[in-house]
């Protein structure tokens, strides 16, 4: 994949181009270098204040995922520039799973308290959740929230990623290591689609 890269200075607006498609401007409040293999094809770049695009902390927390969408793994080994970014977030080494390191990463770029945990059910506790599927919480969730995969084997939530937009039936999600099939072994962040049942717990972390 060719791809230009330049730095964007803190408080610039960035828009991604899929293919024919730019996504949302996001705001991207540190300092990035889009490099290879994590960014897109095309970057535009445009250096100028965007403090009107970003409403409140949800709204920068949301605009910050967007903008890890299309990371990748170096090698398919929990590996890679930006995966390791997240993972070192949380105190952990290159090869650990990362889908809590990228919940946590997102929320903290925007000084958002989290668990800095790559440990799944540490982002789930009484204090955090707001929405159980058993109904016992039942708040709407929003986006910027994190939802949790409940795994029967494991007896845990063992993925989870950011609501994106929440619906009744299917719900939009943004989700660190995982794939085309939805895995939580997987090798990039993706923009989901799931069946909103899958989704055991939701916790909110923007206040």
């Amino acid at each position: 994949m060719s791809c230009r890269s330049r730095r964007v200075g803190t408080g610039s607006k960035v828009g991604l181009v899929y293919g024919n498609v730019q996504s949302d401007l996001f705001y991207y409040p540190q300092p990035f270098v889009a490099t290879p293999p994590y960014c897109v094809p095309k970057v535009i770049y445009v250096d100028a204040p965007i403090a009107h695009k970003v409403k409140n902390v949800r709204d920068a927390v949301r605009q910050t995922y967007l903008s890890q969408i299309g990371v990748r793994e170096l090698t398919g080994h929990n590996d890679g520039k930006a995966v390791e970014m997240y993972l070192r977030y949380c105190g952990l080494k290159r090869g650990e799973p990362w889908c809590a390191s990228f919940v946590c990463w997102s929320l903290g770029q925007n000084h958002v308290p989290n668990p800095k945990a790559g440990y799944c059910p540490d982002l789930f506790t009484a204090k955090t959740i707001i929405f159980k599927r058993n109904g016992s919480k039942s708040l709407t969730p929003m986006a910027g929230d994190a939802m949790g995969i409940y795994f029967p084997e494991k007896e845990r939530i063992a993925h989870t990623g950011f609501v994106h937009i929440w619906g009744d039936e299917v719900t939009i999600t943004v989700e660190g290591n995982t794939n085309e099939g939805g895995s939580r072994e997987g090798d990039g962040v993706y923009r989901k689609r799931r069946l909103t049942r899958q989704i055991y717990a939701v916790a909110r972390f923007v206040k």
